[in-house]
């Protein structure tokens, strides 16, 4: 008897978990690398790195590199690069746990633009889940009104720029393979970076040294100390990648879609044991309070939620 791809939900959840740990893993290591080089040009190489493996990917039978739409894949493209440079930027600012949390604001806007943009209903258990992630949320990234400090606002732009990445994926890509999908958002990126380091090269900024400087700093050179942490990232996130391609193809999208938010516990949990960041009782609350409210969401929208399938990692 033949056996579909979609009969394998508990392959499909193994290869899921395992492209988030190693994304949980690497990006940890975005501070390493901001500590000599800046973020256009980190993205700007990556980028050459990435775009040819991306080539490989599809050469190999997972997935047509080119667009059906290419104005539609532009859009996706654009929204989603935008929301990765706003969560790099936070990686080298902050620990990973605040980061991601800011990032995973995600499935709340997504509902919020569907309800009250394009006028959709959603139902109470996606309400109390909206409830709940930003309760979590606010508990992971512990602003103080007495002491607001802007960044923390960082990750939770990139949550914004995400979901509209996440909705064009639903409303403008249909039909669109997944290379094709990471292939146009990593051209982005790499666009991106180099526009970014060519505005540096005309109008330079001050910057100061260290991850503080990794927006603002311009092209470096030579980058031998940051040169292996940008391999690591690039062939990290083919890998990653590669496995969450698979897990969408073996399993169905609304049950693979949950166990995303395993990079919630992973990240954290590595950069405590590797790089001694500490999670606070409040922040473990949080995390688990933001991982339950995206499975809520993910289960009750059918398969609508936030899905990192073009995430580079």
């Amino acid at each position: 008897m033949h056996t579909s791809q979609k009969d394998l939900p508990v392959s499909a959840a193994i290869f899921m978990i395992a492209a988030m740990a190693i994304i949980g893993i690497i990006d940890n290591y975005i501070v390493r690398l901001a500590d000599t080089i800046g973020l256009w040009q980190f993205h700007f190489l990556r980028g050459v790195m990435m775009l040819p493996l991306i080539v490989i990917m599809s050469r190999i039978g997972l997935g047509r590199l080119a667009p059906n739409r290419g104005w539609a894949v532009a859009v996706r493209s654009i929204a989603l690069a935008v929301g990765m440079l706003f969560y790099f930027s936070a990686l080298a600012l902050m620990p990973i746990a605040q980061a991601l949390a800011g990032l995973f604001t995600s499935p709340i806007f997504i509902l919020l633009i569907t309800t009250f943009v394009q006028k959709r209903r959603i139902g109470p258990w996606r309400i109390v889940a909206v409830g709940l992630g930003f309760i979590g949320i606010l508990s992971v990234l512990k602003p103080n009104p007495q002491d607001f400090d802007a960044m923390v606002l960082l990750p939770v732009a990139g949550g914004f720029f995400y979901a509209l990445g996440a909705i064009a994926t639903r409303t403008l890509c249909e039909g669109e393979s997944t290379v094709a999908l990471l292939g146009g958002m990593m051209l982005s990126l790499c666009l991106l970076g180099l526009i970014g380091l060519l505005v540096l090269a005309v109008v330079p900024l001050q910057s100061v040294p260290g991850p503080a400087g990794f927006v603002t700093r311009g092209w470096v050179w030579p980058m031998e100390d940051a040169l292996p942490w940008v391999i690591l990232q690039a062939f990290g996130s083919v890998i990653a990648v590669f496995m969450l391609v698979k897990s969408y193809q073996l399993g169905d999208a609304t049950y693979v879609s949950v166990f995303e938010y395993s990079v919630m516990i992973f990240g954290p949990v590595f950069a405590w044991i590797a790089l001694g960041q500490a999670l606070g009782v409040w922040q473990i609350f949080g995390i688990g309070l933001i991982v339950f409210a995206g499975g809520i969401i993910a289960i009750r929208s059918g398969g609508e939620g936030v899905q990192l399938e073009a995430k580079p990692g």
